[in-house]
This record gives C-alpha cells, sequence and structure tokens, in this order.
C-alpha cells in the first residue's frame, strides 16, 4: 500500500478544521497519517485543536511562526512527508469534509500511466452542485474550476484533467522532488493550476475520479480578508501566464489575456475593489522584473512535451463565467489548433 499523508492547513479556522480532521481519520484507507500545519493562527485554534492530537494516535500538529499562505503552508506539510519518507501526499482544505473511501479512491488512480496527482468530486457544502473536477487553463489566460456550479448529477466521468485541485488531491512525493514545491509567489490562488501546469509540461499527467468524494464550504478563510481575493487573483493570473505557458502560444493567449485583464481591471474598479486590484497588478510587474523570466527559462528549458500537446489540453474558449469578455470575442479570431 502507498504511504500517504493528509496535509490540512489552519489558519484561525479551528471549528472547520476539528470537523475536517474528524472525517479523515474515518477513512478507510488505512496507511495514512494526517498533518495538521497551523498557519500562524491569532486565535484559540491551537488550544482547540491540541485535542485532535491527544485523541488520534495519527494525527500530528506543528506550527508555521506566521502565515505563509496556501502555498507556503502546504510546503511545510510535503516538506516533513518528504522527510518522513512519505511516497505521496494529500493536500485536504480545512474547510471540506471528506466520504470515507475519498482517499483509498485516489490512491487507486495512480495505476493510471504517467499519473501524478489525483483529484476527486469537489462538491458544495450540501452536495447538491460541483465545486470542481479539477481545473481548466484557457487560451483566453484564464484558470478556472472545471464543472463548478452543474448539478452533482452532471458531473463528468473519470479522465486525465489538465490540473488538479489543491483543495482536495493526492500527489506522489516524487513529483516535487523532480519539479518542485508550490511556488510560495503564488500566497495563494492558482498555485494548484501551476504546479499542475509545470508537471504536465514535464511530461506527467493528472487524473480525475468522480468516486472520490468530498464536501467543500468554499471560502471560508479568504472571506476572513477583505480584498484578498481581488488582490491574490490581479497578482497571480500573469505570474501563471509568464511561468508556464510555451513560446508559441505566448503571443495568441498573451493578446486574448491582456483584453480579459483590462476588462476585470475595470469591473474591479466599479465595484470598489481597484485599489486592491492595483495593488496585485503592480505586485505582478514587481514578479515579472525580479523572479518571473527566470523561472520561465528553467520550467521552458525543462519541458519534455510539445507545444502543441499543450494546446490540446487547454480549454480553447473564455471561462463560462467571463459572460462581460465575451461581448469582445469578436475582436479576436479565436484559435481552435
Amino acid at each position: 500500500m502507498t504511504s500517504v499523508l493528509v496535509v490540512v492547513l489552519n489558519w484561525n479556522g479551528a471549528a472547520d478544521t476539528k470537523k475536517c480532521v474528524t472525517s479523515l481519520v474515518s477513512q478507510s484507507y488505512k496507511k495514512m497519517d494526517i498533518l495538521v500545519v497551523d498557519n500562524g493562527s491569532i486565535d484559540d485554534s491551537l488550544q482547540v485543536l491540541s485535542g485532535l492530537e491527544e485523541k488520534h494516535k495519527n494525527v500530528t500538529i506543528i506550527r508555521n511562526p506566521r502565515n505563509l499562505g496556501f502555498a507556503g503552508g502546504v510546503n511545510t506539510g510535503i516538506k516533513y512527508a518528504l522527510g518522513k519518507g512519505y511516497e505521496a501526499v494529500a493536500l485536504f482544505n480545512n474547510d471540506a469534509t471528506a466520504d470515507k473511501n475519498w482517499l483509498s479512491e485516489l490512491v487507486e488512480e495512480f495505476k493510471q500511466p504517467s499519473t501524478v496527482a489525483v483529484t476527486g468530486l469537489l462538491l458544495h457544502e450540501k452536495g447538491k452542485t460541483i465545486d470542481s473536477t479539477g481545473d481548466y487553463y484557457s487560451t483566453w489566460g484564464m484558470p478556472f474550476p472545471r464543472s463548478r456550479g452543474e448539478k452533482t448529477s452532471q458531473a463528468p466521468d473519470s479522465s486525465f484533467v489538465f490540473s488538479a485541485t489543491g483543495g482536495a488531491t493526492l500527489y506522489k512525493t516524487s513529483l516535487f522532488k523532480e519539479i518542485g514545491l508550490f511556488d510560495e509567489r503564488f500566497f495563494a490562488y492558482y498555485e494548484d493550476v501551476d504546479i499542475s501546469f509545470r508537471a504536465q509540461l514535464a511530461g506527467h499527467k493528472v487524473y480525475y475520479t468522480k468516486n472520490a468524494v468530498a464536501y467543500h464550504k468554499q471560502g471560508a478563510t479568504s472571506k476572513k480578508i477583505p480584498g484578498f481575493t481581488v488582490y491574490q487573483t490581479f497578482k497571480n493570473i500573469p505570474l501563471l501566464y509568464i511561468k508556464n505557458v510555451p513560446t508559441k502560444l505566448l503571443l495568441p493567449i498573451g493578446a486574448r489575456l491582456l483584453l480579459t485583464y483590462c476588462l476585470m481591471f475595470a469591473n474591479a474598479v466599479r465595484k470598489g475593489s481597484g485599489a486592491y486590484a492595483l495593488k496585485g497588478w503592480l505586485m505582478s510587474i514587481w514578479h515579472f522584473w525580479t523572479n518571473s523570466l527566470w523561472a520561465r527559462f528553467n520550467i521552458q528549458r525543462n519541458k519534455k512535451v510539445s507545444d502543441d500537446y499543450i494546446n490540446s489540453l487547454l480549454w480553447h474558449d473564455l471561462p463560462p463565467d467571463q459572460t462581460g469578455v465575451r461581448k469582445f470575442r469578436s475582436i479576436f479570431i479565436r484559435s481552435k489548433s
């Protein structure tokens, strides 16, 4: 059996985390341990969660001295797994709960050829609609969750996908040894698409199984910080593009992304979030000049698949929620090749 460490990241959310861990200790898959990484909480999280460690022998709690974001927080857990020799790491959002066979179903799909990550059917909290069945990256430079908002009965069949969602996915630790950990410059949002993009460029695959079911509260952490989502979105979308998009696709995707980004910025200003969007944009420029180009050089230098292959994996349209941008679609020639 594959040895698995399930990493749960907590930041001022002990009530959700307690419920989450309770669902994980009941998993049918037994060759697993649970690591709760407290990401510099300033509430009573450590006091509340210490009872879990006392009650369950396979639960360990460690603490980061400050909030390192999702990327930095889970990297703490991944480093722990690598140091202890685990064969796989499962990342699981603290505001989610898992069906008892969630982990066993994920492990089962590692038999798929070249697969280094397996993601499941992540439903919204009440189970009636879908949160995610993985993630897409579109030819308009926009990442987005696959199947979000669709009825649970319409969940797609199991298949290979472009990206796994970091909120409920199993990764082989060998992947992190090869391509590195999550990029902490993302802090939160799209770091999971980034690592899947890097995995695809390195010749690996990501698989989705509809049999691994979990339920997600969605946004329980990000809603605690005003403007957080807007800032991270405007910072991270250019970073994702600069690092990973292959040379042949840079211009067509970049042209579309420029239009989409500008319209998103205008919409943020209209909604009173312009300052957060501007801050995110400025930070993306800083990353571009200080480290993104060097990261791109290393990623593209080690690419093991063709640009055409990556193009075949992309979503050749706007994301479903970009309704405003669709009005301007006629400005561009939509590429299908």
